[in-house]
Order: C-alpha cells, then sequence, then structure tokens
C-alpha cells in the first residue's frame, strides 16, 4: 500500500510533511489530538492511508511505527507511535482507526 522506502523515521516523517501531511496526531485519552490545529477527532473520523514501520538496529524497543492519516474534514498528518514502554500513545485507539483499502 506504502508507496515510499524509507531508511529512517525522520527521513518518513519529513518526506509526508513535504507531501501535505502536516499536523501531528496523537492518541490521548478517548480522542486523537491534532497538536497545531487543537481538533480532537474519533478513530472513525480519521483514515490511515500508509504504514510504515521502523526498526532499531540493537534495541527492539527502538521500534516505531509512522501512519499517515486523512481526517474526514481533509486535515492530513502524521501518527508516530513507539514499541518502548514510554510512550503515551494510546495504541487502543489508533487500532480503531480504518485502514484505506486500494
Amino acid at each position: 500500500m506504502d508507496k515510499h522506502s524509507f531508511d529512517t523515521l525522520s527521513e518518513a516523517v519529513n518526506t509526508l510533511t513535504q507531501e501535505g501531511y502536516e499536523e501531528d496526531f496523537e492518541a490521548v485519552g478517548n480522542c486523537i489530538k491534532a497538536l497545531y490545529s487543537k481538533k480532537e477527532y474519533q478513530p472513525n473520523d480519521l483514515l490511515i492511508v500508509d504504514t510504515y514501520r521502523f526498526e532499531g538496529m540493537t534495541n527492539p524497543d527502538d521500534q516505531a511505527t509512522v501512519f499517515s492519516i486523512m481526517a474526514n474534514d481533509g486535515t492530513k498528518g502524521t501518527l508516530v507511535m513507539s514499541y518502548s514502554a514510554e510512550h503515551s500513545q494510546n495504541v487502543a485507539l489508533i487500532q480503531q482507526i480504518p485502514i484505506k483499502r486500494d
């Protein structure tokens, strides 16, 4: 489904931002927040367009996933989820976001 092959997390986020995915989403509490616009969304208000996974070279805790997301109001952005024990994302909420099917 994805159209890119990225080597690093920062490369993915930078490229997606240049392609118009300018908002930063964060899944906290019972909603997914757009950090710049301060809008709040429910999972069904969003669509995961693409998913990019990254694995740490030496430490499995360094794994992360970048989701490119589009909201039903046209807002586009990324959500980064780390697999370390220290992340603050609501994983259950992220899993409820529909995935775009080709």
